[in-house]
């Protein structure tokens, strides 16, 4: 039993915490991202809840086929060990007599709060940077200007906040009249046009109107993708209104450093 303790400890601590990109998103950011969005105590992690949604979430990343990195998959098998250990009965021992045993959730919580301190200041770094190079007025500086002190901000999106952006535009797609049209394969570098020419009519739109004219999963499934991958090539910014409040999505012009698109016989002889 002690053996296996260490080897979940073990593999714990091997989930690495990076900082050179503050947009990273692994496993660690994506627990966190759960437990602010179910506003639940860090400290007191509803695991089974917690880690249902993790694998929902982990499930939906692999229908999208996107890559995932094997500390995903790590951080699964910690949760269901987790799980595992608080579902069974506590043996009645002297040593438990003597002191409570450690929660099975303790090491996975300092290991959160450590990932969380470092990000903090990552993403503080990040966005003095971002203050010393900044080229353009973010969209939402003119309105504020307009509404005075009370102004909440737009934040930036991350990959797990479109993810249950994403999860909430199919489940009311189940809800849909169904339309028995055959279903048709756009590639992902048609939707993106698609897309931006939409983009192009108004300055931004929701989230959610990407998705309008999409009338099966498929659809939904490429015009996320398109989504990303227009984030990716600097086409687009997503911001959203405080935390899990509605996201929009503002075209911009391509900047030079951009990243070329994926086939782009240009990034080939690059």
């Amino acid at each position: 039993m002690a053996a296996a303790q260490d080897d979940f400890e073990s593999a714990l601590d091997a989930l690495p915490i990076r900082l050179e990109n503050v947009n990273f998103e692994g496993p660690l950011d994506l627990l966190l991202h759960l437990i602010k969005k179910n506003e639940v105590n860090i400290y007191d992690i509803p695991i089974s809840m917690i880690t249902a949604q993790y694998l929902e979430t982990l499930q939906l990343m692999q229908e999208l086929d996107l890559d995932i990195a094997g500390e995903f998959i790590v951080m699964a098998a910690t949760l269901i060990h987790i799980k595992s250990k608080m579902l069974l009965p506590r043996p009645e021992t002297a040593a438990t007599v003597e002191g409570d045993e450690e929660d099975p959730r303790e090491q996975l919580v300092r290991r959160l709060l450590e990932h969380q301190k470092f990000k903090a200041a990552a993403e503080l770094l990040h966005e003095r940077e971002q203050l010393r190079a900044a080229q353009w007025q973010r969209p939402d500086e003119r309105v504020a200007k307009i509404a005075g002190d009370e102004y909440e901000p737009e934040l930036e999106v991350d990959l797990f906040s479109l993810l249950s952006a994403f999860q909430q535009v199919v489940q009311r797609s189940k809800v849909r009249p169904k339309v028995l049209l055959p279903p048709e394969q756009v590639p992902v570098e048609v939707r993106i046009e698609q897309l931006l020419e939409r983009l192009s009519e108004t300055e931004a739109c929701g989230f959610e109107d990407l998705f309008a004219d999409v009338k099966d999963k498929s659809g939904l499934i490429g015009t996320f993708l398109a989504l990303l991958e227009m984030i990716r090539l600097k086409l687009v910014r997503v911001f959203q209104s405080g935390s899990f409040g509605p996201i929009r999505v503002y075209k911009r012009p391509r900047p030079a450093d951009a990243p070329h698109p994926i086939g782009d016989p240009e990034a080939q002889r690059g």
